[in-house]
């Protein structure tokens, strides 16, 4: 006989953990190592990325 493992449904709150602050714009931002430059600034620009979320922004320094 073989075992027999218990499929559960997900809960919503397991199923949306973490997601539920980013759409509340409270992302989770860290610095992505990419650095690039804005051409027409003339300035380096810092990328952060959400670790929850995949979001990205940008900051010009």
């Amino acid at each position: 006989m073989a075992d027999i493992i218990a499929f559960k449904k997900p809960k919503p709150g397991q199923k949306h953990k973490g997601k539920t602050l980013c759409r509340h714009n409270f992302h989770k931002w860290v610095e992505d190592k990419k650095m690039g430059f804005d051409v027409k600034q003339g300035k380096l620009i810092t990328r952060y990325r959400c670790t929850r979320c995949g979001a990205t922004r940008v900051k010009r320094t």
